[in-house]
């Protein structure tokens, strides 16, 4: 397996929509590989945000190749829904942050490539450690402001899960953005209708989402993330929506588990690993197109 080529901002230049989807079914090979390999760690989520991680890491966002914590000059991303780590480092390796063959370490000791991001390592990419839930609509708006403050028209992205905006700190966050203006900031959710105990109209209706962001003072795009034509152009939409005064939101449509038809839209793939035969069948689905790490 080798890492995409990319321009000297880390980003690939005129990357074609069949090209990402390449790159996003090698992904969801590495997730599922990895959870197995390791006996734990969280597929559906992973699997349901493999088009819009591969769409931001090789098409929206610019990036340096030599990586700082402070991001000066380059577009940020924080993982807040941090469970789905597999995807984010099978993107990161691919895009040339580490070498892919760090992959087979998840979740073992001593790794670098723990089950929730972590910092302490110095793991390239990674900016602050997550999966406490709530808390990374906070960073990233933190980061925005740096941004302003530091005259650099550079992007904050996030990723949220919906589940997790069950949690009053979002609101919080949601609510302080949209008071200072910060409008570099793009934040997703992922609009899956899962979380770890069902359905998340069981555990906790959303109700109106839409209408809730809006409420709050946001710019609200609604995307199909399982659709990579769809995906790249909201994420350019908002991209051009920045710098008008109100922080963009992005509610993704995702189905957990997509790419296996057996894990798709149901909770029970949250947090579970596959067992050999079902990494043969799930496998069988996803085409090979980077080579196995």
């Amino acid at each position: 397996m080798t890492m995409i080529e990319t321009s000297t901002q880390g980003k690939t230049e005129d990357i074609s929509i069949p090209k990402l989807e390449k790159i996003a079914s090698q992904v969801r090979r590495d997730i599922l590989r990895m959870v197995h390999g390791a006996k734990s760690g969280h597929p559906g989520g992973s699997l349901g945000c493999a088009d819009f991680m591969t769409a931001l890491y090789f098409k929206i966002m610019d990036q340096s190749k030599d990586f700082k914590m402070e991001g000066k000059g380059e577009d940020m991303f924080f993982l807040s829904n941090g469970h789905i780590s597999p995807l984010w480092y099978s993107v990161l390796a691919h895009a040339g942050y580490f070498d892919v063959s760090e992959l087979s370490s998840f979740r073992k000791i001593n790794s670098r490539l723990q089950g929730h991001p972590a910092t302490e390592e110095g793991l390239p990419g990674i900016r602050v450690a997550s999966g406490s839930l709530g808390q990374g609509l906070s960073v990233a708006v933190g980061a925005a402001q740096m941004k302003k403050l530091n005259q650099d028209d550079h992007k904050v992205f996030v990723l949220m899960g919906d589940g997790e905006i069950q949690e009053g700190q979002v609101w919080e966050a949601a609510i302080y953005a949209a008071h200072h203006k910060v409008d570099n900031l793009i934040a997703s959710i992922d609009y899956n209708g899962q979380q770890i105990d069902g359905p998340v109209e069981e555990v906790m209706s959303l109700a109106d989402l839409k209408a809730k962001w809006e409420a709050f003072g946001w710019i609200v795009i609604e995307s199909n993330g399982n659709d990579m034509n769809d995906i790249v152009e909201k994420l350019e939409h908002a991209k051009s929506l920045t710098g008008q005064g109100k922080p963009i939101m992005n509610l993704m449509r995702t189905e957990m588990g997509y790419g296996v038809d057996f894990m798709c839209g149901t909770h029970k793939w949250h947090g579970a690993a596959p067992s050999d035969e079902q990494l043969e069948a799930a496998l069988s689905q996803l085409e090979e197109t980077l080579g196995d790490y």
